[in-house]
C-alpha cells in the first residue's frame, strides 16, 4: 500500500458510546441551552419506552422541547417546512430561541436533523446548497449545534458532514447538503436504542455500514489511518452483524447473544461513518444514488444486492487494466479478514479476492437481502441508472470503471 503521507482535516463529533448512555443526552443538551427541538421517527418512536424515558429525563433536566417526526428518506420539501414552521413560530430566529436540534433515529432522521440545524439560522432554502442541484451556493451558517443519537447500525450519519435528501421517481436525484459546519456536536451511540430493530432492518443497515467499510478501504482516499478504523469497523461487522440478524430471526432479541451484536454492529456503523467522512466511497454507492432516487428501495438493500457484485467487477477490472494497483492488495486483505483466513492459511492473493466476493454474496442470501428485480428494476431500467451514477462516491472508487462494468453490476444484481 502507499506511504504514510497524507492529510486529513475532518473534524469528528465528541463521542458519548455504550449501553445505557442515551441517559446522559440531557446533561448534554443542555450545554448548549433550555430550548431543543427534538427530530424522531414517525410514527412509532414516541410511542415507545425508550421515548418515554428519554422524554421525562429531558423535561426533568430542565430541557424545553417541541417534537418534530420524520417518516421516509428526507426531501428538500421536508426540510423547507421544518425550518419555516420552526422560524415561523419564533422558535428558530436566532441562537437564543432553537438552542440544540436533537435527532434521535436511522439515518434519515439524523440527516433530516443535521440539514435543518444548518438552516434555522440562515432560513434559506436546502437547493441552494444541494451538491450538483440548483445553483450550488456556498453554505455560510452558521449552523444551530447538531447532537446526533442513532437508532440503527448502518449510516453512520452521526459522524458525517453530509444529509442525504431525496425526491424519488422520474427526474428524482439523492444528493447531499454537505459541510463541516453540520457534523454533530456529539454523538450518543447507544446499542440498547437498537433493541427494537426488526431483522430486515439489521439486515439493509448492517449491509450499507459493511459497503461503507469496504469501500473506503480501497478508496482512491484512503490513508493508514482511515483504514486502521475501517480495519476495527470490519472484525466488529464480521463477529456482529449475521449473530445478531438471525438471533433476531429466532426471536432472541433479548438474548445476550443479540446484544453483543447490536454493541458490535454500533461499533462498525460509527466506524463507517468516520471512514467515509474521510475518505469517500466507491462503485456501489454510485450505483445506489439513482437507484434509491428512481426506486422504492431502500438505501442499504441497493448496497446489499450490489455489494458482491461491484466488488467482482472491481477486482477484475483491477486485474486486467492496473495490476500494480494497491487496491488488488486491499482486497485480498480483506477477503482473508472477512473469512477469518491469514497469509498461511490463504496465501494466493488471487483466492483471497474470490473469496471474498463469494462470501458478500453468501451474506447477502443469509440476511435475505432482495435482489434488484424485487423492485421492479429490470434489463430496461439499466441505461438511466448507469448514466445518473457518477456522483461523488464514483470519483474515489479505486478504478474507473466503463459503463458496460457498471451496467454489469446492475445485471448481476437483478
Amino acid at each position: 500500500m502507499e506511504g504514510f503521507e497524507y492529510v486529513s482535516t475532518m473534524r469528528l463529533p465528541e463521542i458519548v458510546a455504550g449501553p445505557g448512555k442515551v441517559a446522559e443526552l440531557p446533561r448534554i443538551a443542555r450545554r448548549f441551552g433550555r430550548r431543543a427541538l427534538v427530530v424522531v421517527r414517525q410514527p412509532g418512536f414516541t410511542g415507545g419506552d425508550d421515548w418515554v424515558r428519554i422524554g421525562a429525563s429531558l423535561s426533568a433536566a430542565g430541557v424545553e422541547f417541541e417534537v418534530e417526526g420524520v417518516s421516509g428518506e428526507p426531501s428538500p420539501t421536508l426540510i423547507d417546512r421544518i425550518v419555516a414552521r420552526v422560524r415561523g413560530s419564533g422558535q428558530g430566529r436566532g441562537r437564543g430561541q432553537v438552542d440544540v436540534v436533537v435527532g434521535i433515529g436511522g439515518g434519515s432522521v439524523l440527516d433530516t436533523a443535521k440539514a435543518v440545524a444548518g438552516l434555522l439560522i440562515p432560513g434559506n432554502s436546502v437547493m441552494d446548497h444541494l451538491e450538483g442541484i440548483g445553483p450550488g451556493l456556498p453554505y455560510l451558517g452558521p449552523a444551530v449545534p447538531f447532537v446526533a443519537v442513532p437508532t440503527t447500525a448502518g449510516t453512520g450519519s452521526e459522524a458525517t458532514k453530509n444529509a442525504v435528501l431525496s425526491v424519488r421517481g422520474p427526474g428524482g436525484f439523492k444528493r447531499s447538503f454537505r459541510d463541516e459546519a453540520l457534523i454533530a456536536r456529539v454523538a450518543i451511540v447507544d446499542p440498547d436504542l437498537l433493541r427494537s430493530c426488526p431483522p430486515e432492518l439489521i439486515a439493509a443497515n448492517g449491509m450499507d455500514a459493511l459497503t461503507q467499510l469496504l469501500e473506503s478501504y480501497v478508496s482512491t482516499r484512503a490513508n493508514p489511518t482511515s483504514r486502521a478504523m475501517a480495519h476495527a469497523g470490519l472484525v466488529a461487522a464480521r463477529e456482529g452483524l449475521v449473530l445478531w440478524y438471525e438471533e433476531a430471526v429466532a426471536g432472541r432479541g433479548g438474548g445476550d447473544a443479540a446484544a453483543d451484536g447490536r454493541a458490535r454492529m454500533a461499533t462498525a456503523a460509527l466506524c463507517s461513518g468516520i471512514c467515509l467522512a474521510q475518505t469517500g466511497l466507491g462503485a456501489v454507492h454510485g450505483v445506489a444514488s439513482p437507484l434509491g432516487a428512481l426506486f422504492p428501495i431502500p438505501h442499504g438493500v441497493a448496497c446489499g444486492a450490489t455489494l458482491a457484485a461491484a466488488t467482482r467487477v472491481n477486482v477484475t477490472a483491477l486485474e486486467e487494466r492496473e495490476p500494480a494497483n494497491a487496491a488488488l492488495e486491499g482486497y485480498a486483505f480483506l477477503g482473508r479478514l472477512l473469512t477469518g483466513h491469514d497469509s498461511t492459511t490463504m496465501n494466493d492473493d488471487a483466492t483471497a479476492r474470490a473469496a471474498l466476493v463469494a462470501l458478500l454474496e453468501e451474506w447477502r442470501a443469509r440476511l435475505s437481502v432482495p435482489r434488484l428485480s424485487v423492485y421492479g428494476i429490470g434489463e430496461v431500467e439499466i441505461p438511466a441508472i448507469v448514466a445518473d451514477s457518477r456522483g461523488s462516491s464514483m470519483k474515489t472508487n479505486p478504478i474507473v470503471l466503463t459503463d458496460d462494468e457498471i451496467a454489469g453490476i446492475l445485471r448481476a444484481s437483478l
